[in-house]
């Protein structure tokens, strides 16, 4: 509903009212039992509810409004009839109503439910048979059963102490002959701007005029007809005075550029939930979630649900929004889209008995005990805490209470207007006169003046009169203002507290322009291929924002009321723009003027609202100056004798006088024309675009409704057929947000693998990913739960898992159940390999089921769909669990979306894309679990002894810790052991202690593989482990590579989708040996692009952010790496030959360079030369002797590997390599057009190492273990 704007499409003229509408009992069909509102046949018949109609509207149609009777009347009276006898309480109630229309725009509607007498005979005989019928059943249930029924008998009344059935009868029945029986009728304005205050004034007055003993100065049709003809809106930024029965009534609207209209009191909402649960609240309506508020009273409601709306400015809740459910669509709850609904609880019913199909991301609020059921796992709103304190700051200025106040709250304005005549009547307190407010301010939620108001209520003081006369009277004869000092406060606080949240928006999104991708030329072609485009840099965006505030602004920026906001952005262009959209822009524009600050220097540092004092101001200064007064109410040309006055009862107005206006309505007539001319240019605007009129609203609408499901439940037609399409609308929403999501996974994965081909690791940052995980997980969690036979425990998909487990395991041990079985084993050319690891759904679940870290069944649901994810099963086992039909029918009805065969399909094949991409999603969360592993050594056989008789060792690190040293048994190359899990694998070292006879050891490569998620890591060696073989090493470190599993090949072949494109695996990139293969040595120009490439790879690890970053330590040490890069350097032109049959290493020149530093004076041509030259060669020769003396035994490769690990770490590299150029041993060891030996290539090589001086380098503790510089 747009703040600024009339109430929909359409030329909507400028009027305040729409209609005036009458329901309660249609005296020609009597008593019709409300089947819809629920069963309710135990109840006693006055406690039973009744069909209500419409029995009046005025006027009968508003084509820009069309008049949908049935949802007016459902919303008018949720309940239906309710009846009461003289014994009963007969208060009048308010509460109000929204009803929003396909189109997104909204209707408001205020309502005051009073008694009236019933006069016909016929309804009084028909609800006396019905007690006495009731009252038999009653009598021959209670002989029938023992005590206790008569206890709950008892219990669903009123009074408790009820025990013997005489009293029953006598407390909860109907004589006619005794009793006086009264109905429910109600008065209801509809309106198109949600100016409650004013409704509600009206109202009061209209219901005054029929209660009271005078009849009215004029007749009723005269007030109800200035209020729908002749009473216009107040133009924006203006105030307006019109005229109830018995005094004015004045109402506001905010100016273009401030806070759209809300008038509906957000202290209440903040004594109703306390400020703590409102944050929590309002966070999960930003984030999305299904919110479902439960409370006895229908205005409570209406005002959490109005007040938490209000607060999300300049977003708009896209979603279901029914504030009131009425009873008749509780079939709505089943609704698997988010949703912001209101259910009213019957009195006595608990929590624990309210049946909802889904809860696992369900925001509970129940509003009349204080308390909220939150869904598991959500972030947390930015700066929480220190908003927290500048709400409660403007909150106790008022006088209320941050923690909530519960009896402040319950029905408050009743209590709150008798708090205020006591004190006014009450001589004693001489300070009242003059200042009424602070007594207040000190009195306000104080509990005795609640216990006081609850005794007056039980010793029968009647309050309506007070409620409704005392303040109003008081305030004219104090005389000084024209609007109630309460009510002023009230707007005050409404705006104070409405400009903090939304100044947290404009803090948090004062660049969002920069980000909006304004891709299309025209609104055409941007209508047309809304769905293809991206619209906003999510990645830049978040890359911008704060590390605290990510979390929760990842989720966020999913969602569809930010999705639109952008696209509200991106339509101003041609367009006028959305008033939210251009109120917010305008205050965006304010913060850049006041401080200009860097957009890069994004800080988390919290600023205060500073327009608390100009916002209150204007409404003040809008109230204490009136600029408009309506026409008084005057009297009609009607037919004398016709509407009777009869106190106590609302009459029967005359319809011709209220069915149309007056013909003349020039004073506002200009203001409609003037909206019509701008509607005008617009529509010639966009028939300049060539684009129809009803094709571009058909655009405007998808676009719109883009991710969105179902917009707003039709109220009004119940047939099954309607229910069932509805349904089918689900489905076909459910199908649609699966088809975005997984298409969604899959680009941001495949993006990022695509721009990082060459670099050994493709992951989308860790928080963007974990966001679209997390709403996968929800997305399942809704389909799940559409169409439950019967819910049981939170998770609907857990709960299907586990009675499939039950009756499998049954079957289990009947005979083996069948299980999808990867290959046979992995053969390599020992014929020794990893067992394969079984594919089985149950298994899956019983690793979920052992993590002990995981409490509840959401959560262990989520932790299954990460597994099967990570283990690209998700949609095998998905398709397994479907596949037991009988178990799909047992738990689900016909219309479920598991029931739909081809949406069902469609749904699994959209899951299966997922399988071409790698997620890491169960391991990089589950950080803390214990995990079995399995490794085993492969050597080559054809050249070694299988088996060495030392005692050999393995320690296996990854990128959460380390195994530490673990024995391997002796003759044994296979092994498992469980330690917490290590995260992605990175290293495995390897060695022996070289005893017995066999002690030298060629080994091929070693496999680990995690047991739970099937993840296999090889780690090539390919060298020896010895003394006197190969360099000399007894340890090797080996660096890992994920080893894609073999059941995807054939899971490709099942789903008749192309092979799947996987990670790039090291032996696809461009590498130099790859170039090369095994015999022929890479040229000097392959080797200097080698270089190149390695140290452009280290350089782009670090300008990813800190969560995308992979592993360094394939970087360094792996197969492209800067360690092979620079051993290729070293090795062009090394005179290697064998010497005395022994071979030479590049280590040995190494330590040959450091003995000619040790001993050599350096002549250098000038001191700072020297100086410098003489520092690095202390530094190289230090670092040489420290890995030379490490109490490890590494070969020579090896030690060539830590220097240059060390080096790169500690910024050396570049200042190392022109000394070893330099030295004389490099002319005896090195050919003449070795690479060392050209001037030129050493200087380029030099400036290529110095590009990453600027990086904190910080290596692997195994690369470096135990050599200490």
């Amino acid at each position: 509903m747009s703040g600024s704007g009339g109430p929909g499409p359409g030329a909507a003229p400028c009027r305040f009212a729409h209609y005036f509408v009458l329901c309660g009992i249609d005296a020609e069909s009597g008593l019709e039992p409300d089947e819809l509102a629920g069963e309710n046949f135990d109840q006693s018949p006055l406690r039973r509810t009744f069909k209500s109609k419409v029995l009046a509207h005025y006027p009968q149609n508003i084509e820009w409004n069309p008049f949908d009777q049935d949802a007016v009347n459902m919303l008018c009276m949720p309940k239906g009839l309710s009846f009461r006898t003289q014994a009963d309480n007969r208060d009048p109630q308010l509460h109000s109503f929204i009803i929003t229309r396909e189109d997104g725009s909204r209707t408001y509607g205020f309502v005051l439910t009073f008694y009236e007498e019933v006069t016909s005979k016929q309804i009084c005989t028909a609800m006396q048979t019905l007690y006495q019928m009731h009252n038999a059943e009653q009598y021959s249930s209670v002989c029938a059963s023992s005590s206790c029924s008569m206890d709950s008998l008892a219990s669903s009344i009123d009074e408790g102490d009820a025990t013997s059935l005489a009293k029953l009868q006598r407390y909860n029945s109907y004589d006619i002959s005794r009793d006086t029986l009264y109905v429910s009728k109600c008065i209801c304005l509809i309106t198109p701007l949600p100016f409650m205050q004013a409704c509600k004034k009206f109202l009061i007055q209209l219901y005054k005029a029929v209660t009271s003993q005078q009849p009215p100065p004029l007749p009723l049709e005269s007030y109800i007809h200035n209020i729908l003809y002749e009473v216009p809106l107040p133009p924006p930024g203006r105030s307006l005075k019109f005229y109830g029965v018995y005094e004015p009534i004045i109402c506001q609207r905010p100016g273009p550029n401030e806070l759209p209209l809300s008038d509906y009191p957000l202290r209440e909402v903040f004594e109703l939930l306390g400020l703590e649960n409102l944050v929590q609240v309002f966070t999960c309506v930003l984030l999305e979630m299904q919110i479902l508020l439960y409370s006895q009273d229908y205005q409570r409601l209406m005002t959490v649900a109005e007040g938490i709306t209000t607060l999300l400015f300049p977003f708009q809740w896209q979603h279901v929004y029914v504030p009131i459910l009425p009873a008749s669509l509780l079939h709505f709850l089943d609704a698997p889209v988010p949703y912001l609904m209101g259910l009213q609880s019957k009195e006595g019913t608990d929590r624990s008995k309210l049946e909802l199909p889904q809860e696992a991301n369900l925001c509970f609020v129940d509003i009349d005990n204080h308390f909220i059921e939150l869904p598991e796992e959500f972030p947390q709103f930015p700066n929480k805490l220190e908003f927290i304190q500048e709400i409660s700051e403007v909150l106790l200025q008022f006088g209320i209470p941050p923690e909530g106040n519960l009896h402040c709250s319950d029905s408050a304005t009743k209590l709150k207007n008798l708090v205020l005549s006591d004190l006014v009547n009450d001589k004693k307190n001489g300070n009242i006169p003059s200042n009424a407010l602070n007594m207040y301010e000190l009195l306000k939620g104080n509990e005795t003046i609640a216990r006081l108001q609850a005794l007056a209520k039980r010793t029968g003081v009647t309050m309506e009169k007070m409620t409704i006369t005392a303040p109003l009277a008081e305030k004219e004869k104090d005389g000084k203002l024209p609007c109630e000092e309460v009510e002023l406060r009230d707007y005050k606080l409404n705006v104070q507290l409405r400009e903090v949240f939304a100044n947290r928006f404009t803090q948090m999104f004062a660049d969002y322009e920069a980000f909006v991708i304004q891709a299309a030329p025209d609104m055409e072609s941007w209508l047309t291929n809304r769905e293809q485009m991206q619209n906003f840099d999510k990645a830049s965006f978040l890359s911008d924002q704060p590390e605290p505030y990510l979390p929760f602004l990842s989720h966020f920026i999913e969602t569809q009321m930010f999705a639109t906001f952008i696209d509200n952005k991106i339509i101003s262009q041609w367009e006028e723009k959305d008033p939210f959209l251009r109120v917010f822009d305008s205050r965006i524009e304010k913060i850049r003027l006041y401080n200009v600050r860097a957009p890069a220097l994004r800080t988390s540092n919290y600023q205060k609202c500073s327009t608390l004092k100009e916002a209150a101001q204007s409404i003040e200064q809008r109230l204490m100056k009136i600029d408009h007064t309506a026409i008084h109410p005057h009297l009609l040309d009607m037919k004398i004798g016709q509407g009777k006055y009869e106190q106590g009862f609302f009459p029967k107005l005359q319809s011709d006088v209220l069915a149309t206006g007056p013909t003349n309505n020039n004073r506002w007539a200009s203001r409609s024309t003037t909206t019509q001319r701008r509607k005008d240019r617009l529509r010639q605007h966009s028939e300049h675009m060539g684009l129809d009129n009803d094709l571009r609203e058909k655009y405007m609408q998808e676009a719109r409704s883009l991710g969105k499901n179902l917009r707003q439940p039709k109220l009004s037609d119940l047939s099954p057929a309607v229910i069932a399409q509805t349904n089918c609308k689900f489905v076909e929403g459910l199908l649609k947000e699966c088809r975005v999501k997984t298409k969604r996974m899959l680009v941001e994965k495949m993006g990022h693998e695509a721009v990082e081909l060459g670099h050994g690791e493709a992951n989308i940052t860790g928080l963007e990913e974990n966001t679209l995980i997390a709403s996968l997980c929800d997305l399942l969690e809704r389909i799940w739960s559409h169409g439950l036979q019967v819910k049981q425990g939170k998770s609907a998909l857990w709960s299907h898992l586990l009675q499939y487990q039950e009756r499998e395991e049954k079957q289990e041990h009947t005979a083996e159940s069948p299980v999808a079985v990867g290959t046979e084993r992995r053969k390599s050319d020992t014929g020794i390999t990893l067992p394969t690891l079984r594919v089985s759904l149950i298994q899956d679940m019983r690793h979920v089921q052992n993590m002990s870290e995981i409490k509840t069944d959401v959560g262990r649901a989520r932790a299954w769909i990460r597994l099967s994810l990570e283990k690209k099963l998700l949609s095998q086992h998905l398709k397994q669990l479907l596949s037991n039909q009988a178990l799909a029918k047992k738990l689900y009805k016909r219309y479920a979306f598991l029931r739909c065969e081809e949406e069902r399909e469609q749904f699994l094949y959209h899951l299966l894309s997922l399988n071409a991409v790698d997620y890491f999603c169960f391991t990089s969360v589950f950080t803390t679990i214990m995990i079995p592993y399995r490794s085993v050594i492969i050597p080559i056989k054809k050249l070694s002894n299988a088996i060495t008789t030392s005692n050999p060792w393995i320690c296996v690190s990854g990128e959460l810790g380390d195994t530490g040293v673990m024995q391997i048994p002796k003759n044994h190359l296979e092994m498992t052991f469980e330690c917490q899990n290590l995260g992605k694998l990175t290293t495995v070292q390897i060695g022996h202690d070289n005893s017995g006879l066999l002690a030298k050891w060629l080994v091929d490569c070693v496999m680990v593989r995690n047991e739970i998620t099937g993840h296999t890591y090889k780690f090539p060696c390919g060298r020896w482990l010895g003394k006197g073989v190969d360099d000399g090493s007894l340890e090797r470190i080996l660096i890992g590579e994920l080893v894609s599993s073999t059941s995807d090949e054939e899971l490709g072949k099942q789903c008749r989708t192309p092979p799947q494109q996987k990670s790039p695996t090291t032996a696809r990139r461009l590498s130099i040996t790859s170039l090369t293969g095994k015999n022929t040595k890479p040229n000097a120009g392959q080797i200097q692009e080698g270089i190149g490439e390695a140290v452009n790879n280290i350089v782009k690890h670090f300008h990813k952010p800190e969560k995308e970053r992979g592993s360094l330590t394939i970087l360094l040490c792996g197969e492209n790496g800067l360690v092979t890069a620079l051993e290729q350097v070293f090795h062009h032109g090394f005179k290697s030959a064998r010497i005395f049959h022994k071979n030479v290493f590049i280590w040995d020149f190494i330590e040959k360079a450091v003995a000619y530093f040790e001993t050599s004076d350096h002549i250098g041509d000038n001191e700072e030369a020297l100086l410098l030259q003489r520092s690095s060669c202390k530094t190289f020769c230090h670092y040489v002797n420290a890995i030379n003396t490490a109490p490890r035994n590494i070969g020579k490769d090896g030690k060539f590997q830590i220097l240059v690990c060390l080096g790169t770490r500690d910024h050396l590299l570049s200042q190392w390599i022109p000394l070893l150029a330099e030295c004389p041993p490099i002319t005896r060891m090195y050919e003449e057009n070795a690479l060392l030996r050209d001037r030129m290539t050493v200087n380029s090589l030099i400036r290529v190492l110095q590009t990453l001086q600027d990086f904190n380098i910080i290596l692997e503790g195994s690369l470096i273990k135990g050599v200490d510089v």
